[in-house]
């Protein structure tokens, strides 16, 4: 992975996002595509067998998701949490040298891998991997200031049919009000002023080993799985060391792994 130039530098700054192309091999993403595989020990059916810490998608309520875990399909994974702590391979992709210079660049000061958010692999199921609506990351996460990165490696294509994730560029800066979001806080597709936002959203095309960088506050949502084949994305987040997580905070409460 190399230095990012003052356009990339530039373009991350205005729109909140970036897309970083082909920087994991084939090789590398089959790997870790085979760990997780086995950590999810599916069953051939909508249930998987997979080691705790998971998240069902009957645990997150939204539209079309399974009711109960004890529905169908209600024991389908949505994630695998605790991605570091699960495989050598994957603690290796988090730390690795390159990917930590390069938020280093964005930063502007030295790198620090949150264990609370995100620290998972995403496992959309193609019969019930629900759609996800328009949110920040950083509703949920307390920190001194918003401006952490989330580092999203896709280990096979993700695009429109599968899931794949849409975001509403330079959404990081905007200011949005109270009234705009529901109890969850995802934008209300129901009022005019939000569905004229919702209108500038994109969603992004990824190739295998394509890696997305994206601000905590940058609005994306992601759709339903329609492709027949289960997708994995690997999720870390990351502040620069002098954005501490809130003391008492879910933040501060699952450990964090310091880069120099």
């Amino acid at each position: 992975m190399t230095r990012l130039n003052s356009e990339q530098l530039a373009r991350f700054r205005e729109d909140g996002y970036l897309v970083l192309r082909q920087r994991v091999t084939p090789a590398r993403c089959a790997a870790l595509s085979e760990v997780i595989s086995a950590q999810l020990l599916e069953s051939g059916t909508a249930s998987d067998h997979a080691g705790a810490p998971v998240e069902y998608e009957a645990d997150v309520g939204y539209a079309g998701a399974p009711v109960s875990r004890d529905a169908p399909g209600g024991h389908t994974v949505r994630r695998l949490r605790g991605a570091w702590q699960r495989h050598p391979l994957l603690q290796q992709w988090a730390a690795e040298p390159a990917l930590v210079a390069t938020l280093g660049q964005l930063f502007g000061q030295p790198v620090v891998l949150n264990l609370a958010h995100h620290n998972c692999v995403m496992t959309k199921h193609p019969d019930w991997g629900t759609a996800t609506g328009w949110h920040r990351d950083i509703r949920y996460w307390s920190f001194a200031h918003a401006d952490l990165i989330t580092v999203w490696l896709a280990l096979g294509r993700e695009d429109a049919n599968n899931g794949g994730l849409q975001v509403l560029p330079g959404s990081h800066r905007w200011q949005v009000a109270p009234e705009q979001l529901d109890a969850l806080d995802f934008l209300r597709p129901d009022l005019p002023r939000n569905q004229a936002l919702m209108a500038q959203g994109i969603t992004l095309s990824l190739a295998e080993g394509d890696v997305l960088l994206f601000h905590s506050s940058l609005f994306h949502a992601a759709g339903a799985n329609l492709s027949g084949q289960r997708k994995f994305s690997v999720a870390f987040a990351y502040r620069g060391a002098d954005n501490l997580p809130l003391a008492g905070s879910r933040s501060a409460a699952a450990g964090e792994i310091a880069f120099d």
